[in-house]
C-alpha cells in the first residue's frame, strides 16, 4: 500500500486540463487538412488523390466548384502530398465537431484559366452561407456557456454499429488517468435506459441497423446522439453498400458530428461537451 502511495506521489498529476486549459497536441499528430482557398491554383490533383471523395471538383464552362467535406475526410494527408502548389497543409487541428452536418462542408467557386487552372476565388460558402476566406474557419473552441450545462452527471452509452475499432480505442482512452472524463461528471453506462447520450461509431451495418434503432428508442428523453468519426458521419471509406446503411443519421437523428479517422480523445471531449449544450436547449 505504501509503495502504491509513494508511486502516486512521485508520479504527480497526469490528467490533462482540457477543456479549461489549452490542449497539448504532439507535433507528430496528423489532424485536419487546411486549404488556402484564395491561392489554390489547381484542386484536381488533390481531388484525384482523395480516397473518400472528400474533395470534389465540378467544372462548368470557365468556372469551377470545389467542395471539401470534412465529414468524409479521414485525415490521410494524400491531398497535401498531391497538391503541388502548397495550398493544402496538414495541421494538428482536431476540434471540428459541428451540430449541423452541412457545416462540415466548404464550397469554393473559381474562375478558370484556359488551361483549366484556377484563376481567382469568387466565393466561399459553409453550409450555404458566405464566409470570409481570410478567417481560419476550422478553429473551434468550446464556449464557456457549454461548461455551465455540466451541472449534473452525463451518462453515455457507446454503440459500435460496425466500426473497425479505431474509434473505440480513442473512446476507451477517455476513461484513463490522462483524460479522466469522469472529472467532468461524464461516465459510460451499460444500459441505454440509464443513458442521456448515444455515442455511435462506424458505418451502420445492416446487422446493427435494427439494434441501433432499438437502443435509440430505449434511451429516455431528453436524449442526444453523437456520430463519431468519418464512418459515423458519412460512411467513410466503406460508404453505403449492400452491407452498410452508411451514416448514423440514415437510421437515427444525430445532434453532433465529430470528424476524424479516428478522432483523438480531445476531439471526442469537445464534441461531447458541444452535445451537452445541445441537450440543455432540448
Amino acid at each position: 500500500m505504501f509503495k502504491i502511495l509513494k508511486k502516486s506521489f512521485d508520479t504527480g498529476l497526469v490528467t490533462i486540463g482540457y477543456p479549461d486549459a489549452a490542449p497539448e497536441i504532439p507535433e507528430s499528430f496528423r489532424g485536419a487538412p487546411r486549404f488556402d482557398f484564395a491561392h489554390w491554383r489547381d484542386a484536381r490533383p488533390a481531388a484525384a488523390a482523395c480516397p473518400t471523395a472528400a474533395i470534389s471538383v465540378r467544372d462548368a464552362g470557365d468556372t469551377r466548384e470545389v467542395r471539401v467535406d470534412y465529414g468524409l475526410c479521414i485525415f490521410c494527408g494524400e491531398c497535401s502530398e498531391a497538391d503541388r502548389g502548397g495550398s493544402v497543409e496538414i495541421t494538428g487541428e482536431f476540434d471540428l465537431a459541428m451540430r449541423d452536418r452541412r457545416e462540415l462542408a466548404i464550397t469554393a467557386e473559381y474562375d478558370l484559366h484556359a488551361d483549366g487552372t484556377q484563376r481567382q476565388l469568387t466565393s466561399l460558402r459553409q453550409a450555404d452561407r458566405p464566409i470570409d476566406w481570410d478567417t481560419r474557419f476550422l478553429e473551434r473552441s468550446v464556449e464557456r456557456a457549454i461548461h455551465l450545462t455540466l451541472g449534473r452527471s452525463l451518462a453515455i452509452r457507446e454503440v459500435d454499429a460496425g466500426s473497425c475499432n479505431g474509434c473505440e480505442v480513442e473512446i476507451t482512452a477517455l476513461n484513463n488517468p490522462i483524460y479522466d472524463i469522469e472529472r467532468l461528471g461524464i461516465h459510460f453506462v451499460a444500459s441505454p435506459r440509464h443513458a442521456d447520450m448515444l455515442l455511435v461509431t462506424g458505418p451502420v451495418t445492416r446487422n446493427m441497423e435494427l439494434a441501433l434503432l432499438k437502443t435509440y428508442r430505449a434511451v429516455p428523453e431528453p436524449k442526444v446522439v453523437v456520430a463519431v468519426g468519418a464512418c459515423g458521419i458519412s460512411g467513410g471509406i466503406f460508404g453505403r453498400n449492400y452491407a452498410t446503411a452508411g451514416s448514423v443519421d440514415q437510421v437515427v437523428p444525430v445532434d453532433v458530428y465529430i470528424p476524424g479517422c479516428p478522432p483523438r480523445p480531445h476531439a471526442l471531449l469537445q464534441g461531447i461537451l458541444l452535445a451537452v449544450g445541445r441537450m440543455a436547449r432540448k
